[in-house]
Parts: C-alpha cells; structure tokens; sequence
C-alpha cells in the first residue's frame, strides 16, 4: 500500500527520475484492486438505486489514476535506460505491449543512469 501512496500523492506527476520494478509492480497491483473495487461498488449502487450518477464514480477514479500511472510506467522505463516515449511501442498489435511488459519485469540499470540515481542504492543507503 505504501508503494500505491507513494506514487500518487508524492510523484503524482513526476515524470523523472527511476521507479523500481517493487513500486511499479505493487502501484499495479493495488491500482487493479482499487479498479475492480470501485467499479464493483459503483456497479451495485447504480443497480439498487437506478441512479446512474453511481456509474461516475468509476470515471471519476479512472480519470484521476491516470497521469500518476502514465508517470510511474516512465520513471519504471527510464530505470531500465528508456525513454519514456517507448511506452507508445505498445500501440503495436500484440507484439508491443509484451515487449513493454517485458521491459517493466527488466531489472533496472544498475547505479546511475542518465535518468538519475539508482533507486535501490537510495534505499539501501537509507537503511545503513
């Protein structure tokens, strides 16, 4: 949950820097949560009540989990050494999008890239 928080209330659209693969793949993880969720809850009050302001709900969520999804998917490229216009190469058919998940699961550089400093020396500083 602290990797969720953290992308989205202190790099809600921070576009540079790295992310690891665990803040990635956790932000992922509890992002689907919370849409499944949302839609879940939205969808039962829309269906017991006949309002269908309840759907707006979901929207409302997605729209706003967009950008700090758009940011973490670049700072996760930029770890691996990418640019983040590389996140358009999933606009090609079936082959794009594995290679972009494949890039995601990619361990990042290891010290500093031209993106920054290697976030898992960051916090293994932190901790000595």
């Amino acid at each position: 949950m602290e990797w969720y928080l953290k992308v989205v209330k202190d790099n809600y659209a921070n576009f540079t820097g790295r992310a690891r693969r665990q803040e990635y793949w956790m932000f992922v993880l509890f992002n689907l949560i919370f849409v499944i969720g949302v839609a879940v809850v939205s969808g039962v009050l829309t269906a017991l009540t006949d309002v269908a302001a309840f759907a707006s709900l979901y929207v409302i969520y997605v729209l706003g989990i967009i950008i700090p999804s758009l940011a973490v998917a670049v700072r996760r490229l930029h770890d691996v050494g990418k640019s983040g216009w590389f996140y358009f190469i999933s606009l090609i058919p079936l082959i794009g999008g594995i290679w972009l998940i494949i890039l995601f699961a990619t361990e990042g550089d290891k010290g500093p890239n031209s993106y920054g400093a290697d976030p898992k020396q960051e916090n293994q500083q932190a901790i000595v």
